[in-house]
């Protein structure tokens, strides 16, 4: 099983669709085999999604998330975890024995053309 967070210097980078790297995990038995980082290659929001299935994500913790690429997300058969905020290894070893902290309603509709605000609904920042 391999889990993807997105990350930005060892903590649980708040918007998925502008996350500029994941850290994936390589899981079996319950146990974390191997991490790595990877880059997103500037490729964005739904975009991510077949990205991700590409490399045999089966599970995304992240923080926020925008609909449409819940929707993408879901059509590629991964699990999303959203709501997630802290350091990413301690997310994912939570997610492992069962007591992840995450929001399933948390949605990111900060979409603005000509605003650099960010509100994330359910985030905890706002």
């Amino acid at each position: 099983m391999k889990i993807a967070i997105t990350y930005d210097k060892g903590e649980v980078f708040q918007h998925f669709g502008h996350t500029e790297n994941f850290k994936v995990y390589t899981i079996e038995d319950g146990k974390i085999l191997s991490s790595e980082i990877i880059s997103s290659n500037g490729t964005g929001h739904e975009s991510l999604a077949g990205m991700l299935k590409g490399l045999g994500i089966e599970t995304l913790i992240c923080g926020g998330i925008g609909g449409g690429a819940k929707v993408a997300l879901a059509q590629e058969e991964i699990t999303v975890y959203p709501g997630v905020s802290g350091n990413a290894d301690d997310a994912v070893k939570a997610f492992l024995n069962g007591t992840l902290n995450y929001n399933p309603n948390t949605l990111c509709s900060h979409h603005h053309e000509h605003s650099n605000e960010h509100r994330c609904h359910g985030d905890k920042t706002n």
